[in-house]
């Protein structure tokens, strides 16, 4: 009888462009083979064409690595185009914030488009051509009203890409979970109709929300992500080192040393192992 065949998933860095102690450390795991996806954050003081140039020399080493849009809009992060609102004080409105108004209906779907279009057309100025796939910077591309400006400006501008959705395949394996991973599984229904109705195609399964506070092991939260996750699922992490731009942008910082160790160190490809996963 033969072994059945391994599975395959997407093992993703957010933020890439965020700070250069954050690129550095995504590059080194694309290196090391322990990561196959980075989110570019084109609005981020790390997107400079130097770090993007390091960064497509490692991805173009390592044939399966896809390199996709991180789509930002919150704070304390500033916006492409110059007619961009909400805003307050000249950046986007923070988290919880949109978040509000997005369920009030209180945003313009077109002024959302044409930013998202806006950070499209930069990543291909970049990168010279169209990302792999598209995400967002707290999963915005899940809200509502930003959700059908995400997949509008996704369709046009870069058609052969897939896009993220948030939703856990089996959301209630280890009890009812965090609340951040059970408010993503509620939106991603409606992103992933709305994504199908659009003809884009995303990924079959996602893991990787947790309390970024808390801290925590983990392997032992990797070892819950992969649990369950479908060929083709998708992990979502936020590895690199710590330097003052990060500091000064983002809360997520030692924890994202801790993400980088794991994945760096000898557990983790053991890990992979037993659980018949592999890097796609």
């Amino acid at each position: 009888m033969s072994a059945s065949p391994p599975r395959r998933i997407w093992l993703c860095a957010d933020d890439y462009g965020i700070s250069p102690g954050v690129n550095r450390g995504i590059r080194d795991l694309i290196e090391r083979n322990r990561l196959n996806a980075t989110s570019v954050m084109v609005v981020g003081p790390a997107a400079a064409r130097d770090e993007i140039a390091a960064l497509q020399a490692i991805a173009t080493a390592n044939e399966h690595c896809a390199i996709g849009l991180h789509a930002v809009l919150t704070a304390p992060f500033h916006p492409l185009t110059m007619h961009f609102k909400p805003l307050a004080s000249g950046q986007f409105l923070p988290l919880s914030k949109l978040l509000r108004v997005s369920l009030l209906r209180r945003l313009d779907c077109e002024i959302i488009r044409t930013e998202l279009s806006a950070q499209i057309a930069k990543f291909i100025e970049l990168f010279g051509r169209a990302p792999d796939y598209l995400d967002g910077h707290q999963h915005v591309q899940l809200f509502p009203q930003v959700c059908d400006a995400f997949l509008d400006a996704a369709k046009s501008g870069a058609p052969g890409a897939w896009v993220r959705q948030c939703g856990r395949t089996q959301p209630f394996r280890h009890g009812l979970g965090a609340p951040k991973a059970l408010l993503l599984d509620g939106l991603s229904r409606q992103f992933r109709r709305k994504a199908t109705h659009a003809g884009l195609s995303f990924n079959p399964g996602f893991a990787g929300a947790y309390d970024f506070s808390e801290g925590g092991d983990f392997g032992a939260l990797m070892r819950q992500f992969l649990d369950g996750l479908p060929d083709g699922g998708l992990v979502m992490c936020h590895p690199g080192f710590v330097d003052d731009t990060l500091r000064e942008l983002d809360p997520l910082t030692d924890q994202r040393e801790r993400e980088y160790a794991y994945l760096a160190g000898d557990d983790f490809p053991a890990l992979l192992a037993a659980k018949q996963t592999e890097l796609r």
